[in-house]
């Protein structure tokens, strides 16, 4: 066996065929051009046959059948029969009878379309792609293989034919004598080797002609089998235009009828999303105000009944009341004052609007602003920077961020009993006004998170203690009238201390306040005497207490005076470290929730 394999060896070592393949073979009878064409045989072969078996996977239809076999096995056709059978049992003159009915018959609409979707895609695409992978493609790969054995052969004949011819030639040269006999054997052998090398010559001249003819059929008939994949998009195309088409008119057709039937309140009633989630400048010009409505609608509200209410924007509210709350902002914002007694559900509703928008409140083009300002440690200078930051905001986001920094300048006023100073204030709000652009990396978000937190609450801070240098001017909060019925703590809480002092009394406008606020502090620091009480401030707050007569709460205020001597200290650096830690958490179990939200559901 191994003398064979060697004697082999010699023969094609001796022929220079040693080491060469096949395809180095084939290639011989080949230009460039047909190579790179044989190149693509293969990856095309795949091709077909990988889009063939992945398109048939998604078609929901009987594979060929007509076409009133196939609707009957959609699920559509099946949607729509349930629908037909739930309609039966319901009035047909009622709202959701009709809805119903005609639901099922666009169900059975869409069905047909599908169906016919599905049969003219098996027709134009399938079958062909079909034929190119299982007939065409195979055909001119069997007769490359064909060419490539009749070539290796031919090749080993040829070297069989050449050592016959060797050993003739030798034998000669010894002459005549016993010897004849057995050069008369090679020379026959190798008139026979001849003719064998001539026949196989011809068969490998022909079979090249076939596989030539194949290659260039193949090259010349590519664009013909591109044409398979743009016609595949071009009938789903024509099949979600006509899906589309028939669900516009149905569903116009569903509405008109719905609405002259039972004109329902939510129906006409302003979107939910149009207030939350959307852009500043589209709620605004959407709804024609300068205010965006959250952020009116709960200052107001706070202002009535919660600036003294210890805790504010700290404490989190019942999520079914915020979000009750938040439903009624964008239906009916004139139905809000129900929930003026329950300040931490109001507070969680403004935070959610400034969390919920799509670029913060302080917009992310100045963001490396306000860092640079937040990083000078000179108090003019970085209050003058803070400024020119200001001036740069585009206009809306200007008057909305003057109006929530006064709120919070009034708001802190009352620390002392509510114990929001400014810099606790900026803690838990000033993530929702100003956050860095996504960066690239789970990693780099973090990182930005951690190192921009300090610095974004000592801009808010700021921009809260310098609320009458940096926005100058008085600010009337009830700007779109939307609870025209003021109570007294409204027009208290409207009307900025500072600033109308002068008009109040001129010669001592320190004391001027204390008889217009002293109901105020008074109701507050009552209430802080009571025992612990659950976060929400509904249960506390009673409608009498509310309606007091001005007297008896001035009777009842010198035994509140010395409550507020015995309120907290202000916030430590530990205590503020600690909620910068607070926010920090927030932040990465928020990107956590958001990246798992974004892995594919199974």
């Amino acid at each position: 066996m191994m003398k064979r394999q060697l004697h082999r060896m010699r023969q094609l070592a001796h022929t220079g065929s040693l080491g060469r393949t096949p395809e180095t073979e084939t290639a011989e009878f080949l230009g460039e051009d047909l190579q790179q064409v044989e190149q693509r045989l293969e990856p095309a072969k795949r091709a077909a046959h990988n889009v063939h078996k992945r398109l048939q996977a998604c078609l929901q239809g009987q594979s060929g059948s007509d076409m009133d076999k196939r609707v009957k096995k959609l699920p559509l056709m099946a949607l729509s029969t349930t629908m037909a059978e739930s309609f039966k049992e319901l009035d047909p003159d009622s709202s959701m009878g009709k809805a119903l009915e005609m639901s099922c018959a666009i169900q059975n609409q869409l069905a047909r379309i599908l169906a016919e979707f599905e049969m003219t895609l098996e027709r134009d695409v399938l079958q062909p792609l079909s034929r190119l992978s299982e007939e065409e493609l195979p055909a001119i790969l069997k007769h490359k293989k064909s060419l490539q054995k009749l070539v290796s052969d031919w090749n080993t004949l040829k070297s069989r034919l050449s050592q016959a011819a060797k050993n003739s030639g030798s034998g000669q040269g010894l002459g005549g004598g016993p010897g004849s006999y057995s050069h008369t054997t090679t020379a026959n052998k190798v008139e026979t080797l001849k003719e064998e090398e001539e026949e196989l010559k011809r068969k490998v001249e022909q079979c090249k002609d076939e596989y030539l003819a194949d290659l260039y059929h193949f090259a010349t008939k590519e664009d013909s089998y591109a044409n398979y994949f743009i016609n595949l998009m071009e009938i789903q195309a024509d099949y979600h235009r006509k899906s589309l088409s028939s669900l516009d008119t149905a569903l116009a057709e569903l509405k008109e009828n719905h609405s002259q039937a039972d004109p329902s309140p939510s129906m006409t009633a302003a979107p939910f999303s149009r207030v939350y989630g959307v852009s500043l400048g589209a709620h605004l010009q959407e709804l024609g105000r300068d205010i965006a409505l959250p952020i009116e609608a709960c200052v107001l509200m706070l202002l009535s009944e919660g600036v003294k209410e210890e805790g504010l924007f700290r404490l989190a509210a019942g999520a079914s009341v915020l979000k009750r709350l938040k439903q009624t902002m964008a239906s009916d914002p004139r139905s809000l004052q129900e929930f003026c007694s329950d300040p931490h559900a109001v507070a969680g509703a403004l935070k959610s609007y400034l969390r919920e928008l799509p670029e913060p409140l302080m917009t992310f083009d100045l963001y490396d602003d306000w860092m640079k300002a937040a990083s000078l440690k000179e108090p003019r200078a970085r209050l003058e920077a803070l400024q020119e930051v200001c001036s740069r905001l585009p206009q809306e986001n200007f008057s909305n961020l003057r109006y929530l920094m006064k709120f919070l300048a009034r708001l802190a006023e009352d620390q002392e009993v509510n114990k929001m100073t400014p810099s606790n204030i900026a803690i838990v709000l000033g993530p929702n006004l100003l956050w860095p652009p996504e960066k690239e990396g789970d990693q780099a978000q973090l990182d930005a998170a951690s190192v921009s937190s300090i610095q974004v609450v000592g801009v808010v801070e700021a921009l809260i203690q310098n609320a009458d240098t940096l926005f100058p001017g008085d600010i009337n909060f009830n700007v779109s009238g939307l609870f025209p019925a003021s109570t007294p703590q409204d027009k208290v809480s409207d009307r900025p201390a500072s600033e109308e002092l002068p008009a109040i009394a001129v010669p001592a406008p320190a004391p001027a306040p204390a008889p217009t606020l002293a109901p105020v502090p008074t109701k507050e620091r009552t209430e802080s005497e009571a025992p612990p009480r659950p976060a929400s401030p509904k249960v506390s707050r009673s409608p009498p207490e509310a309606a007091a007569p001005a007297e008896d709460m001035a009777r009842r205020s010198p035994r509140g005076a010395p409550r507020r001597k015995e309120s907290s200290p202000a916030p430590t650096r530990t205590s503020i470290f600690l909620l910068t830690t607070y926010f920090f958490v927030r932040q990465v179990n928020k990107l956590f929730w958001t990246k798992l939200e974004q892995l594919p559901k199974r």
